[in-house]
């Protein structure tokens, strides 16, 4: 038989395959998450008619003499460039730009993905839309992520936020240096007691000498004392900055008869204050401690962070996502369902948070396929003809062969 038709024959399944991967890349161009496929094609073994040969003084060399036998496979390819991003307003719906990919659990099975559409479901586990559980990383009593290992997210609508009693008050602003002594400055701050309680407190600074204001402190809260050192002094140096305290810490100690913890020890820092010849604009910075609360919504931050927004204006992160990269993320196995499995020539995950390495979250969004219609349908009209080529290397084999039957009558 001609060799010609079984090059015919190699040319058309080959394309066929071609043909198959750009229908099913226009079949997902709406698939979230989806990266594109693509074939590539080698030529298959040459039947060498005569071997070359070197030259000589008397005659120079010649080149082999091959016929082709036809084409081949040579890769099916996931392109695995960014697709571009879709605004889509929903908090549970977050996109990677850049590397990385969603670490899920599917069963025992670690399985990966670039589609962010997740949902809760009854139990308050963050899964994708076929139920696989995400990965992220815990938080532990002390709001410190533990990136030791990974987890399920559980997002627990129930959560309450004890309460926590004030142990740091920072104070900024300035302190007007040429101020004459005995003037006073008073700043109010509201602190939090064991059971979530305010407590008012009412602080005066009072210039004492040349670049030196004393501190007193009371308490405008019945049943509760307040206590400081009655020679706390904060003196500044030549350049305005706190000169003593060196840590810039006074610490206070609150007497509590309200039914919460009876004595409370509070650290005020004023290390962010100056005294410069300007107008005097101490006050209060930042005051640590809460009441209780309840969690009312969750956002997902730019590095992975859930966060918990609670009744009480506080905001705590619950978890954090895991991300995973590849040393070859090409190699990943398509698993269906927008889900990617490790293989023998991906590499193993290289698992951590967003921003380390990885590409950054954007909460709000989703990603698209990557597919370009335009080059799927140019590709197509591509794979078409040359599908076309092969049939008519293969009509006009049988035309030959067909002459040679006719041969004998």
């Amino acid at each position: 038989m001609l060799r010609s038709m079984y090059s015919g024959i190699s040319g058309m399944k080959n394309f066929q395959t071609k043909l198959d991967v750009i229908g099913n890349n226009i079949a997902n161009v709406n698939t979230y998450g989806y990266k594109k496929g693509r074939v590539t094609f080698q030529d298959l073994m040459n039947q060498t008619v005569s071997g070359a040969s070197r030259a000589t003084a008397n005659r120079g060399g010649q080149n082999a003499k091959q016929v082709g036998l036809g084409s081949s496979l040579s890769s099916i390819d996931t392109i695995q460039t960014q697709g571009s991003l879709q605004t889509t307003g929903r908090s549970l719906d977050v996109a990677i730009s850049g590397d990385g990919y969603f670490v899920v659990r599917q069963g025992n099975n670690e399985m990966f993905t670039r589609a962010g559409n997740f949902y809760l479901d009854s139990n308050g586990n963050l899964v994708t839309g076929q139920g696989n559980l995400v990965q992220g990383y815990p938080v532990g009593a002390n709001g410190v992520v533990n990136k030791s290992g990974t987890a399920d997210i559980k997002i627990d609508t129930n959560t309450t936020m004890a309460p926590q009693a004030t142990t740091v008050a920072t104070y900024n602003g300035n302190l007007k240096s040429s101020a004459a002594i005995g003037t006073p400055v008073e700043i109010e701050t509201k602190v939090k007691d064991s059971l979530g309680k305010d407590i008012s407190l009412k602080l005066i600074m009072e210039k004492s000498g040349s670049n030196e204001w004393s501190v007193k402190i009371s308490s405008l809260t019945s049943n509760v004392s307040a206590s400081l050192d009655p020679n706390a002094e904060i003196t500044f140096d030549n350049f305005g900055a706190v000169k003593t305290p060196a840590s810039g810490i006074f610490n206070i100690t609150l007497t509590n008869s309200t039914g919460a913890n009876p004595s409370q020890n509070i650290d005020l820092d004023f290390s962010k204050i100056s005294q410069f010849d300007s107008s005097s604009s101490a006050n209060v910075d930042t005051v640590d401690g809460n009441s209780e609360g309840y969690l009312e919504s969750f956002n997902i931050g730019s590095s992975g962070e859930v966060n918990g927004v609670f009744s009480n204006g506080e905001v705590r992160v619950l978890s954090q996502l895991a991300l995973a990269t590849f040393s070859n993320p090409g190699g990943l196995t398509k698993a269906g369902n927008n889900l990617f499995q490790a293989s023998n020539n991906s590499g193993l995950p290289n698992q951590g948070v967003a921003g380390e390495g990885r590409g950054s979250l954007q909460s709000g969004s989703l990603e698209m396929s990557n597919v370009d219609l335009s080059e799927e349908f140019t590709e197509m009209i591509t794979a078409q003809r040359g599908f076309q080529a092969n049939t008519r290397i293969i009509t006009t084999s049988d035309e030959i062969l067909q002459e040679l039957v006719n041969l004998k009558r």
